[in-house]
Order: structure tokens, then sequence, then C-alpha cells
């Protein structure tokens, strides 16, 4: 992901936000704003034939802490259009891959339980649940759960 692509991904982002089922965000940040919260690497887009996207990953740290430099927490988002063309799969094992290659060992995953679309994607991809979040915030005047989930890289001890 680059820069140029940010209006796309914008788009994308703001569309998942629009669903109150991916973030309790309420309106995208400026680029600034996302790249400084980002990890430079990995950052993802998935194009079409035409350089469309229709998705992006990435990952935040989770921590400032540098015993913590090795664990980040996963943003994937897809295209509205192109949900269940396998699209996220392909972007979450690549994010995975480049992730290890970048020295993370532990990827962290937070979504609404309802979401199940994500959480099957994750559980796939060999993040395991490791706990719910009751009534954790409230997204418009609505109390929310959360659940967590990880996964640990075998490649990095």
């Amino acid at each position: 992901m680059l820069p140029k692509h940010w209006p796309e991904v914008e788009r994308i982002y703001q569309d998942g936000i629009d669903t109150n089922q991916a973030t309790f965000e309420t309106q995208t940040p400026s680029w600034k704003a996302w790249d400084a919260g980002h990890l430079l690497t990995p950052r993802l887009v998935a194009k079409a034939n035409d350089d469309f996207i229709l998705g992006w990953a990435a990952l935040s740290p989770i921590s400032k802490r540098e015993v913590y430099r090795g664990v980040a927490e996963v943003s994937i988002y897809i295209d509205v259009k192109n949900l269940g063309q396998g699209i996220g799969k392909k972007l979450l094992t690549s994010l995975i891959s480049q992730s290890e290659a970048a020295g993370i060992w532990m990827l962290q995953a937070v979504t609404f339980p309802e979401n199940e679309a994500s959480v099957r994607l994750h559980e796939k991809l060999g993040f395991r649940l490791v706990g719910q979040r009751e009534r954790i915030a409230q997204q418009h005047g609505v109390w929310r759960d959360t659940v967590i989930l990880e996964r640990r890289s075998d490649k990095i001890n």
C-alpha cells in the first residue's frame, strides 16, 4: 500500500465503518493519522486487473513498549462488492507471511462476534479465539461485545 492508494483504501474503510460490523470508528482518519498508527510493513492492497483496489490489510502495534515489538493487530477490509471471493484469505495469508518476515511473532485480531465471516477467516488461517469482552463499548447507543483472536507464529521462536 502506497499513499497514492489512500483514496480507495479510505473508501473501503468507510464502507466497513458504515456496516457497524467492522470497527468502533465512526469516520476514517486522514492519511497522515492512519499512516502514523500503522506499521510500515506489511501494508497490502489487493488489486483487480484494472488496478481497482479490492481490499487492503495492515498492522498496528499493540503497544509502544519494546517487549511487545513483535505483536501487532490486524486490520483487513474488503470492498463490499467483492466479498466472498477469497480476497480476504489471500490478503491475510500474505499479511501473515510478510509479518513473520518482519519479525512479528503474534498477530491479534479484534472484531465483533456478529462478524462471523471475519471470525471464520481468521480461524481458518490459524487464529484461535482467546476471549470475549462483554459490553466493552457503546456504538450508536448500543452496548457491543468484541472477540479477540490471536495467531502465534511457528516460524519465530
